[in-house]
C-alpha cells in the first residue's frame, strides 16, 4: 500500500451521540510532516474526532483515515506507527519506571532508546521509582518519552500539559521542540493553552460545531483579525451593521472591536459612523482564537 499525502483525512464524517451531532460532515486533511494545532470550544469534536481516527468509536456516517488506513480496520502494526499522549498520563501506579520501559521495549519493535534517553533527560526521573511516587509533570515527561520511543509516523498530544504547572510546561513543551524523534515525525496538538499553540504549532485547525472552521498558518490567522479602538459618540453603529464583526466592548468610553478580514477601510467605516479617532491594534493568537470562537453562531439544530 503507498504511502498517504495526509496522516489525517476525512470525508463527510459524522458522529451522533442521541439527538446530538458531534461531528457533522467534517472535511479535513492534514499533510505528513510538522506541528498541527487542533483547536475548538468545548463540544467542537476534538475528543471525539480522536475517537473516531484511532478506531475507538466508529463514525455514524462518511469516512475517517489515519495514515492511509481506514479507522475502523486498525491493526496492531498501524496502531504501532501512532504515538498518544493525553492530558490523564495514565500508568499503573504501582509500577516501577524500569518495569514500564522493558515492556515498553518488548511492545515495539522500533524501539529508540536514544529518542527515550533525550526526552527523559530532561525530568528528574530515576528508574527505580514507582510511577505513583512521580510528580503529575514527571508522569507527563515520562509518556512523552515513551511514545517517542516507539519511532511513531504520528504522535497525536491530546491536552499533555492540562494541570501541569509553569515550570512542568515549560519542561515538556522544550522537550518537545529540542526532540530529534519529534522532529521526524508528525505531531497532532490538541490543546486550549493558545500560548503553547503559538509557539509551537506550524499549522492551526479550528473546529466549531462538528465541522472545520478554519485552517492555516497561525501567523496568517492573526493577520486576519484585528483590533480597533475608537471614540465613537453615543451607542456607535449597531453591531448587526459592522462588517466582520467578532466581538464589540465598550470600555472607559472607548468601542473595542475585534474584527475578522477587515483592511483600512475599517476606520474610513468608522469615521463614516462620526468616530473622533481610530487606532488599530495586532491582535495575540489567544485573543484572535477566541474572539472567532466566541462569535454569537447559531448552533446547529438537533435532528
Amino acid at each position: 500500500m503507498s504511502e498517504s499525502e495526509y496522516v489525517i483525512e476525512t470525508t463527510a464524517l459524522r458522529k451522533r451521540y442521541g439527538r446530538k451531532w458531534a461531528l457533522d460532515g467534517l472535511d479535513l486533511a492534514i499533510p505528513r510532516g510538522r506541528i498541527h494545532a487542533i483547536v475548538g470550544a468545548n463540544g467542537a469534536g476534538k475528543s471525539t474526532l480522536f475517537r473516531v481516527l484511532l478506531g475507538f468509536t466508529p463514525p455514524t456516517a462518511g469516512s475517517a483515515c489515519i495514515l492511509g488506513r481506514d479507522s475502523r480496520c486498525l491493526t496492531p502494526a498501524d496502531r504501532g506507527r501512532i504515538g498518544f499522549v493525553n492530558e490523564e498520563h495514565t500508568l499503573p501506579a504501582w509500577v516501577r519506571v524500569e518495569a514500564v520501559v522493558r515492556m515498553q521495549r518488548r511492545l515495539y519493535a522500533r524501539w529508540n532508546e536514544g529518542a527515550f534517553a533525550e526526552v527523559i533527560g530532561h525530568y528528574h526521573v530515576l528508574p527505580e521509582q514507582r510511577v505513583g511516587q512521580l510528580s503529575r509533570g514527571e508522569r507527563a515527561g515520562l509518556n512523552l518519552a515513551l511514545a517517542l520511543a516507539q519511532s511513531p509516523e504520528l504522535l497525536v498530544l491530546d491536552e499533555p500539559t492540562l494541570g501541569l504547572d509553569v515550570v512542568a510546561k515549560r519542561a515538556f513543551l522544550e522537550s518537545l521542540m529540542y526532540s530529534s524523534a519529534a522532529a521526524r515525525c508528525t505531531v497532532i496538538y490538541c490543546s486550549h493553552q493558545m500560548e503553547e499553540i503559538e509557539r509551537v504549532a506550524d499549522n492551526l485547525v479550528i473546529l466549531e460545531h462538528g465541522r472545520l472552521a478554519h485552517m492555516s498558518a497561525p501567523e496568517d490567522f492573526c493577520a486576519r483579525v484585528t483590533h480597533w479602538v475608537a471614540d465613537v459618540p453615543f451607542k456607535g453603529p449597531q453591531p448587526a451593521g459592522v462588517p466582520g464583526l467578532l466581538q464589540l466592548q465598550r470600555l472607559d468610553g472607548l468601542h473595542h472591536y475585534l474584527v475578522l478580514d477587515q483592511d483600512e477601510t475599517f476606520g474610513d467605516f468608522l469615521r463614516g459612523c462620526g468616530a473622533r479617532s481610530v487606532q488599530c491594534m495586532p491582535v495575540s493568537l489567544d485573543r484572535a482564537v477566541n474572539g472567532f470562537l466566541a462569535k454569537n453562531h447559531a448552533a446547529p439544530a438537533a435532528a
